[in-house]
């Protein structure tokens, strides 16, 4: 008996990326419905028919002006369990940004590690196999999960991207702590390949005590040459504005920056004496927090949509068409 392609879903908030994929894929968004109650709770299912069905939700777990990160984990987590209720044969997640990713070790004595509890809740919510980009730490990622995931590295992405901007000179990337060598490094070999010449390498020394960021060593040579910082995330900005200045001080002759997730938790305060001459990030999580006018003038946004539909496309059954 033929197959059927999987059912693709997005939802509330997670449309316009599940579509440009989808459109990759040359599949429609499968119909679902999402409504809310007067205390709080809510309700998702889907309107067409999962039974038997491999079935594909699409979901970035980013807090917004209308959801927090909370909300849409829970509605993310039921909606999944519905599906499996409903009958689906197998149902794969993909969320281009998964929250709680910093938060996968103890750092204080009986901390919790929610990278692990948030694995579990989707275990036991009948998710089968999770997708998302750029995990802050890969190996406990992976430690997480005792289904099959996948954190899809952006290295390739960014290198395409800044190839055509540094011209002639030395590169360096740079890593703006200890913890993201590793990242920077599949970079730096990215850039490499895409350029055909040596780049070189960098690492910027970073404490943290609560918000206050310390550290003033940097390893390696930026004199002259253009430094590319390449990190996981943008939060407030602090780390990558505390590199940036090193490496200004150490005589960069240009800066860039670049991260897959741009969160700007403090809208456009980290711009507001802007070191950079521009910041490449995907379209993982929208640029919301920030102005229009901030946005065109400081940001480079990649789309990543290319990247997720190829992985589906080689690790699922859309050759059987949609």
């Amino acid at each position: 008996m033929l197959t059927l392609p999987p059912l693709l879903f997005a939802l509330q908030g997670s449309e316009p990326y599940a579509a440009r994929v989808a459109q990759r894929l040359g599949c429609p968004l499968a119909r679902h419905e999402e409504r809310d109650y007067e205390d709080g709770e809510h309700k998702c299912r889907p309107l067409d028919p999962v039974n038997g069905r491999e079935v594909v939700v699409f979901h970035a777990l980013y807090g917004d002006g209308r959801q927090s990160a909370n909300d849409k984990l829970c509605r993310l987590l039921f909606f999944c369990g519905a599906l499996k209720d409903a009958g689906a044969r197998q149902v794969q997640v993909v969320t281009p940004y998964l929250c709680y990713g910093r938060k996968d070790r103890r750092s204080q004595p009986q901390d919790p590690t929610i990278t692990r509890y948030v694995a579990a809740f989707f275990e036991t919510c009948g998710v089968d196999r999770l997708i998302t980009l750029e995990v802050h730490n890969p190996a406990a990622f992976d430690n997480a999960f005792r289904r099959p995931a996948w954190s899809l590295q952006c290295a390739e992405l960014f290198a395409e991207h800044f190839a055509t901007h540094v011209g002639d000179t030395e590169v360096v990337a740079v890593s703006p702590d200890s913890g993201g060598t590793k990242r920077a490094e599949q970079f730096r070999q990215a850039l490499e390949r895409q350029l055909g010449r040596s780049v070189g390498s960098a690492v910027m020394e970073k404490h943290r005590a609560h918000t206050t960021l310390t550290g003033t060593l940097l390893i390696g040579d930026v004199r002259g040459k253009t430094a590319i910082i390449f990190d996981d995330l943008i939060s407030t900005g602090d780390t990558l504005k505390h590199a940036g200045l090193a490496c200004q001080q150490a005589g960069a002759g240009r800066l860039f920056a670049a991260a897959t997730h741009g969160l700007f938790t403090t809208g456009s305060q980290m711009f507001d004496s802007p070191i950079f001459e521009h910041i490449a990030i995907t379209d993982t999580v929208p640029p919301f927090r920030l102005p229009p006018d901030c946005v065109t003038r400081h940001l480079q946004i990649l789309d990543s949509t290319a990247l997720t539909a190829a992985f589906l496309r080689e690790n699922g059954a859309f050759d059987r068409g949609c």
